[in-house]
């Protein structure tokens, strides 16, 4: 009798699961400054106003009152231009201009160490606008560069903005950035010079000019007053002086104007980094610095200058002595935020806090005025 064996079904084997890659941390960033900065922010009874639009990070940094320096630091989306003034800041971002006030009183204080607590009291939504340097004029009215429509614009109360200025020599107000205007400096509550990449008129044609086609023009009289920069940015009147960063080279200056754009920049010193935002106490001026997108940026002298000086870029903020022009004192950051926009001072403050929109202090912190009798 033949016999038969029942061969089993061979069942399929899984293959041995792969681990899971580790999730990588984090990347911290790593602050670190000059032994002296949070005394000299204290002498100076001021502290800096820093945004960052690749991280989305506003910072208000100041001096502790044991000396060492304090920094404090909320999230928004793409922290452009800053303005400030006694007890009130002013924050463009992706598609908000922000209006904060300081809610503290006399000498009101926040867990014994923050003097000032500045709240978002308005928000102007504009939509996307590549908003970057802002200003307040004599009416109290917000103006701000539209770097989208190529313009200065102020806020409106049923539209994204109101176009108030344009170059010359852009043909209209269309949603193209054409010369990438970006810096304002104000005068006396009234747009005074702006800052462009060049003077194109066609849709992105700003970027072929980065090397030398920036320009100053003077907004009262529609005129450019300097040209040949590279890449300008954050145009200030500061004792006298009209100072730009000529970012595209690293170096802080002032322009001498003239009409026709015969204008001199005169170079200053020079900072180990693409230059922008800047902010002035007395002789002091603070400077941002950014480790620059080569990819977008290169080509541009400040390459060269760094590697004459044998030196990389960083992200930071130097303050310069404007008699001399020595850095005196420096802010620097290492890790992930590598491009700030801007640079402010907050006057009369040690170590200021702000709210924002990203947890639920917003929800908590409640204030109110003194009761009005009628």
């Amino acid at each position: 009798m033949d016999q038969s064996t029942d061969t089993p079904a061979l069942e399929p084997v899984a293959a041995a699961a792969t681990p899971a890659a580790p999730t990588p941390a984090p990347q911290q960033v790593v602050y670190s400054c000059s032994p002296g900065l949070g005394v000299f922010l204290l002498q100076l009874k001021c502290s800096i106003a820093i945004s960052s639009y690749q991280s989305g990070k506003f910072y208000l940094v100041g001096g502790k009152p044991d000396g060492g320096l304090g920094i404090y630091e909320r999230f928004f989306r793409k922290a452009m231009g800053i303005y400030t003034a006694p007890n009130k800041l002013i924050l463009a971002t992706l598609f908000q201009i922000i209006r904060f006030e300081n809610a503290l009183k006399g000498e009101q204080m926040i867990n014994h160490t923050y003097d000032a607590c500045f709240v978002p009291r308005t928000t102007h939504v504009t939509g996307v606008l590549d908003a970057h340097d802002l200003g307040v004029n004599k009416e109290g009215k917000i103006i701000f560069v539209n770097t989208r429509f190529n313009c200065l614009a102020t806020t409106s109360s049923s539209q994204s903005f109101t176009p108030i200025w344009k170059p010359h020599f852009i043909s209209k107000i269309v949603d193209e950035d054409r010369c990438h205007l970006n810096g304002l400096a104000m005068e006396k509550g009234r747009a005074r010079y702006v800052t462009a990449v060049s003077k194109s008129d066609t849709i992105d044609g700003w970027r072929d000019r980065r090397s030398d086609g920036g320009i100053v023009i003077d907004v009262v009289d529609n005129e450019i007053i300097c040209e040949g920069l590279s890449m300008p940015h954050s145009p200030r009147l500061h004792n006298g002086k009209l100072w730009v960063c000529n970012s595209g080279t690293g170096e802080l200056g002032w322009v001498e104007p003239a009409p026709k754009g015969a204008g001199k920049f005169h170079p200053l010193c020079f900072c180990p980094g693409f230059v922008r935002g800047l902010g002035f106490h007395d002789k002091y001026a603070f400077v941002g610095l950014s480790r620059p997108r080569y990819e977008r940026f290169e080509g541009l002298a400040l390459d060269q200058k760094l590697k004459d000086a044998d030196s990389e870029a960083w992200t930071g903020v130097q303050v310069i002595d404007l008699t001399t022009g020595n850095v005196v004192q420096w802010f620097r950051m290492d890790g992930p935020v590598a491009e700030l926009y801007d640079v402010n001072i907050v006057e009369g403050f040690n170590q200021p806090m702000c709210i924002g929109f990203e947890n639920d202090d917003i929800l908590a912190f409640i204030t109110h005025d003194e009761l009005v009798s009628k």
